[in-house]
């Protein structure tokens, strides 16, 4: 497998490329297989264009290709109106490798769309009916027999795949697409149907991949969804520095890929940028609304809900924007309206069941809830969002071991994420396996604590445990990195670091730390009285000639710029946690 550079790959012809990327959109094109000629076509159109004399010619037409070109164009005028049946009818006995790849997607499209409208108008989004797509089973064993002999082209092994992958034959699957990939690299939509088959990176390294060009930007986008976001990174600036910087492909990967890791200014300032170069797309534009939701920017998603509904009402993602629109509007039930309609649209949008899970679980209908993370698993299981939410499902049910098994999941999925691990401690904590909870909690601090809550989460735990050194040391850390943040308004646990650290002092005889954070306490509703309190009762101490601070040996002191007192007695630098074990 080819490491983060480009090892494994030849971008030194770009002209080339740019010229296998033109024949197999055409090719996909003729085919019907929309999806992969737009990708074809965008990522050539990032190339330099070509001069007259090296355009690629037409596909070469066989005898088989002259006979049934009669019945080919008729049937493909029909498949693109989206009349499938008729589609098949007319292509019936044609030998073609074309002409016969049309007529099996044909029948296999015909019996998706059969399925998908069954499903919406008998059952609904949510219900959980066992319907099937009817095809499914007589074109494996078409082909399948086409396959033994060897009959099959790229396209036809991507179909045979699908087909597979349909029927839950995980493994075999597998095994097609990579042989589509070796019979066919260039083909994309084979590479990403193999994607979203594979679920650990130890899976991939055991794949033998075409050495081609096509495979780094399958591994770019792998590593995308395995949430392996910095090799992903690497590989998309490989691309760019090969010459495809103005790729619109790779700058929403990349935009997605900071999406994921959580940095929000840096994803949406790329988003912004892609929205200037491509102002009508409208792919990947639910992920930007997901950005604007959390940032609260409520005119920048209501300008997008608009933007995209004036280019196309009816797409998933145009749905899922209003959604999230009217979910920041507190509007929970008119979301939820919005992301079944999406789900009508098509039932195997992953972002629409997870987002529709958030919204069941606003408005406390949390068997619906259940329903839409499950479907949203079942849609890919690597969506920790889905894992996650159905964690805090059946921690509204209190049931904690149901809980525990969920978080457990969405930590596998996303180890460095602070949020999972807090929720995992929470879970320990409420089975009473203190000393796993202790754990969760440090390693969120340690990862990168998003919430800020982890160490005085881990602090509390100290307090139960009557660990009450190991707990001001962990309020001290707490309330140093909320200073160094600038964020004490949004954080009401400040006060109750505050309030614990002044009672310890205070126990500890420390009057000048002690009262440094009693007139802490005083800046805060909930701890003024006791703060005040405390005030008097060291005052009252000091008048008796009770021992000071410069007496008593110290090992614990507020960092100096948080101390009321502008000349402390002695100066110790800020308590280390790395000597800590929880």
């Amino acid at each position: 497998m080819a490491a983060a550079g480009l090892c494994g790959a030849d971008f030194s012809d770009l002209r080339e490329i740019k010229k296998q990327l033109l024949s197999v959109a055409e090719r996909s094109r003729e085919r019907g297989l929309q999806h992969s000629g737009k990708w074809a076509s965008e990522l050539a159109f990032a190339l330099e264009p070509l001069p007259l004399s090296e355009l690629p010619p037409p596909p070469a037409l066989t005898e088989e290709d002259a006979r049934d070109l009669d019945a080919y164009t008729l049937a493909k005028s029909y498949f693109d109106l989206k009349e499938y049946d008729r589609a098949a009818y007319f292509l019936r006995g044609c030998k073609s490798q074309k002409a016969y790849f049309l007529y099996m997607y044909s029948r296999y499209l015909s019996g998706e769309k059969k399925k998908d409208d069954e499903t919406v108008d008998s059952l609904g989004p949510l219900e959980k009916g066992q319907v099937k797509n009817e095809a499914l089973r007589e074109l494996r064993v078409e082909l399948s027999k086409k396959h033994k002999a060897r009959e099959l082209d790229g396209f036809g092994l991507y179909l045979y795949g699908v087909v597979l992958r349909k029927l839950d034959l995980v493994k075999e699957a597998i095994d097609v697409f990579v042989e589509a990939a070796h019979v066919l690299p260039l083909h994309w939509g084979a590479w990403l149907e193999l994607c979203n088959l594979i679920t650990d990176k130890e899976m991939l390294k055991f794949l033998s991949l075409p050495d081609t060009w096509m495979k780094e930007f399958f591994l770019a986008h792998i590593y995308t969804e395995l949430q392996l976001i910095e090799e992903a990174l690497q590989k998309y600036q490989s691309l760019i520095d090969a010459g495809f910087s103005k790729s619109t492909y790779i700058i929403s990967q990349i935009a997605v890929a900071y999406h994921n890791i959580r940095d929000i200014d840096k994803a949406l300032s790329i988003f912004n940028e892609l929205r200037k170069q491509d102002p009508y797309r409208i792919e990947n534009m639910d992920t930007f609304s997901n950005l604007l939701y959390v940032r609260s920017m409520k005119p920048e998603l209501s300008y997008l809900a608009h933007n995209l509904c004036e280019i196309d009402k009816y797409r998933v993602e145009t749905c899922c924007v209003i959604g999230n629109y009217y979910s920041l509007r507190s509007q929970h039930e008119k979301a939820a309206l919005y992301f079944q309609r999406a789900l009508k649209l098509n039932p195997r949008y992953l972002g629409a069941w997870t987002l529709m899970g958030h919204e069941y679980m606003e408005m406390k209908n949390t068997s619906a809830a259940i329903q839409a993370y499950r479907h949203a698993i079942e849609v890919n299981k690597r969506d920790y969002r889905a894992w996650y939410g159905l964690g805090q499902t059946y921690e509204i049910l209190k049931m904690p071991f149901y809980c525990l098994y969920y978080y457990r999941r969405a930590h596998q999925l996303r180890p460095n994420d602070s949020r999972m691990l807090v929720a995992l401690g929470e879970c320990y904590e409420k089975l009473n396996q203190l000393v796993e909870a202790k754990k969760c909690y440090w390693r969120a601090y340690a990862v990168g604590d998003v919430e800020k809550m982890a160490l005085v989460k881990l602090a509390k735990l100290h307090e139960q445990l009557n660990e009450s050194e190991q707990a001001a040391q962990c309020y001290i850390k707490y309330i140093q990195d909320i200073y160094s943040c600038g964020e004490i308004v949004e954080h009401l646990e400040v006060s109750t670091a505050f309030r614990y650290l002044a009672q310890y002092y205070f126990k500890c005889k420390l009057w000048d730390e002690a009262s440094a954070c009693a007139q802490k306490c005083c800046a805060f509703n909930d701890t003024r009285e006791e703060g005040k309190a405390l005030l008097r009762q060291i005052l009252q101490l000091r008048n008796q000639g009770e021992t000071s601070s410069t007496e008593i040996a110290a090992p614990f002191f507020l960092p100096a710029s948080l101390s009321a007192n502008s000349t402390p007695t002695r100066r110790v630098s800020p308590l280390n946690l790395s000597s800590v074990t929880p």
